[in-house]
């Protein structure tokens, strides 16, 4: 949020967009960084990767043929986890008002004019971009679920 605070106020929708989706960046890319070095440290220690040094394959050959199929299947399913993060983030930044603001729509927008009791009562249907929220976040969830249950080496 503090992040969001320290751009302009007055600034192009589009531009705000860019700028939520590089303070999303800037703040996401560290998990993902630490995931994937540990993920490419636990592949390098696996049997067929010795197996293929022994067997003389360069260090480059390894990387493309054994260590990266095993981490792309790793990449989508966090992208797809991390999807439902960054809707959540742009609606509650939108929301409290620190992202896209009002002559745009967003959920969040569409959700901020919705939180006076009165308008909800006369305007009960301003209450559906809600329900579109929690069905985007648990479909990416479940979607999520669903492939790295797919990807799982382990699995019987």
């Amino acid at each position: 949020m503090a992040l969001s605070a320290a751009i302009p106020p007055r600034i192009p929708v589009v531009t705000m967009y860019i700028y939520i989706v590089i303070i999303f960046a800037f703040i996401g890319w560290t998990d993902l960084a630490r995931v994937a070095r540990g993920k490419f440290i636990s592949l390098k220690n696996e049997e067929y990767v010795m197996a293929a040094k022994i067997a003389g394959v360069s260090d480059a050959k390894i990387i493309v043929k054994h260590l990266l199929p095993g981490f792309i299947s790793y990449l989508v399913v966090a992208t797809t986890l991390a999807i439902p993060g960054m809707i959540l983030g742009e609606t509650a930044m939108s929301f409290l008002g620190l992202g896209i603001r009002s002559p745009a729509t967003s959920w969040g927008v569409l959700l901020q004019e919705a939180q006076q009791i009165d308008n909800v009562a006369l305007y009960p249907w301003k209450l559906i971009p809600l329900g579109f929220v929690i069905i985007a976040v648990l479909t990416f969830n479940f979607l999520g679920d669903g492939l790295r249950d797919a990807a799982d080496p382990y699995k019987r």
